[in-house]
């Protein structure tokens, strides 16, 4: 059988040419071997009519295996010649000759040096899109911060919104603004309280 594995052929055929051949190859095997044992059964039955005949069947069936032997040496020869013309002749395609998706070739052929300058873009472009993937997971994921925080925000607002209605109801006319005197007094209220146990200690120093 042909070492060559003929890969255009396959992808014209659909098969590998070595296949076809290899399958054509067992079926004539097959038929021979039929049609050797439908001639001993045939040879049997002549012998089994002829009175006093000396031929036993075990005879009959050596002489048939070395027949056998002899036809499938011969087919053997043949049949190696007719894989060559069948792989050469017919079952080749011609180097010439392009399939129906190789067409674009004629028109847009490259050279090695070509073939590498198109390999290293697409490397470029490969790293250049990862970049850009995970500069948009970034974003993302800092969009995705700011919604939480404007979120926390909203909910701020709402509470200082709520506040100061509860405020109007008890007479505050600007929440916003006793909140802020609230925190000035409460900072003035903790200097004072700083002071004082200052004023503590130095008079606990004095007295020992």
């Amino acid at each position: 059988m042909s070492v060559d594995p003929m890969t255009y052929e396959a992808q014209f055929f659909g098969f590998t040419p070595q296949t076809c051949m290899l399958r054509i190859y067992i079926a004539f095997q097959d038929y021979l071997f039929e049609v050797m044992q439908a001639v001993e059964q045939v040879i049997l039955k002549k012998l089994d009519n002829i009175s006093d005949c000396d031929i036993s069947p075990v005879q009959i069936r050596k002489c048939t295996e070395n027949f056998l032997s002899f036809m499938k040496g011969r087919f053997d020869n043949l049949f190696g010649k007719m894989e060559q013309l069948f792989l050469q002749l017919i079952l080749r395609i011609p180097p010439n000759i392009l399939l129906p998706e190789d067409k674009s070739q004629e028109t847009h052929s490259y050279s090695e040096e070509e073939f590498q300058l198109l390999q290293k873009e697409i490397e470029q472009l490969q790293r250049k899109y990862k970049t850009e993937l995970c500069a948009k997971q970034a974003l993302l994921a800092e969009l995705e911060e700011q919604k939480i925080v404007q979120a926390k925000l909203k909910q701020t607002l709402t509470l200082f919104d709520e506040l100061t209605n509860v405020g109007r109801d008890h007479g505050i006319s600007d929440f916003r603004e006793s909140l802020v005197s609230l925190v000035q007094n409460s900072r003035k209220l903790q200097n004072i309280r700083d002071n004082i146990e200052k004023e503590g200690e130095r008079l606990k120093s004095l007295n020992f």
